[in-house]
């Protein structure tokens, strides 16, 4: 795979940089960041509370400007977006995996992966956002949870949720997986299920996932693992 298809159906940020505050109180929270992540492939970034792994999941996913540096996902350079369409692009391109599945409290599984179709979420293809991999009930079923797409949040276990998460997040056939702490509020057993899924996801439907964690256990199941100390990315 040459360098230009990866950065057309991944994700690639070169010599990104953020800071927060100015003069003495200034902290430079990512420092000339570059980082490729390809179709098809789960990269971990592990580091110290405070080293900058959130705000590098809210770069790559448009949620914060960088002050230097390129962002460039499925060939689209987002530092260059209005606010209109970083937000369309954030729902056609982008999924998200927070910590504890954020789900709904009243909405059922089903219901919670079909939210994104009623806010405007479409696949990458030209395919009715109902069909394919769009559809809730085969979601649910690719991450083993059809027998409970009618129950709500409060009926499923924590690892239930983040498989729902999951699910929600891949329902508008996203070119980039951004993942927060999957595995904080999961026991060993689940959390090596959950990555074991979120890895299979990956592969399967080639999208570029980058999960940051404090969990060193589940690390073997990615494809690489990156660490992130003081805004500096080393390998």
């Amino acid at each position: 795979m040459t360098v230009e298809s990866i950065v057309r159906q991944g994700i690639s940020l070169s010599d990104v940089s953020l800071t927060f505050g100015s003069g003495d109180h200034a902290v430079a929270a990512l420092d000339r960041i570059d980082m490729t992540v390809r179709a098809g492939e789960l990269l971990a970034v592990v580091g110290p509370s405070g080293s900058g792994k959130s705000t590098l999941l809210a770069v790559a996913g448009g949620l914060a400007r960088p002050d230097t540096g390129q962002v460039l996902v499925h060939g689209t350079e987002m530092t260059t977006l209005s606010r209109r369409q970083l937000a369309r692009f954030r729902r056609e391109h982008i999924g998200f995996v927070f910590q504890t599945g954020n789900l709904i409290p009243a909405l059922t599984a089903r219901d919670q992966v079909r939210l994104l179709d009623r806010t405007g979420g479409r696949k990458r293809g030209t395919a009715p956002a109902s069909s394919g991999t769009a559809d809730p009930g085969a979601l649910l079923a690719a991450v083993g949870m059809a027998a409970k797409a009618g129950r709500r949040p409060h009926q499923l276990s924590g690892g239930e949720r983040q498989r729902v998460g999951i699910a929600r997040a891949l329902a508008t056939d996203p070119t980039l997986l951004l993942v927060d702490e999957p595995t904080a509020a999961l026991d060993r057993a689940r959390s090596h299920e959950v990555i074991e899924l979120l890895a299979r996801q990956t592969r399967e439907r080639k999208v570029a996932t980058i999960m940051v964690t404090h969990d060193h256990d589940i690390l073997g199941h990615c494809d690489r693992v990156l660490t992130l100390v003081d805004g500096r990315l080393s390998g």
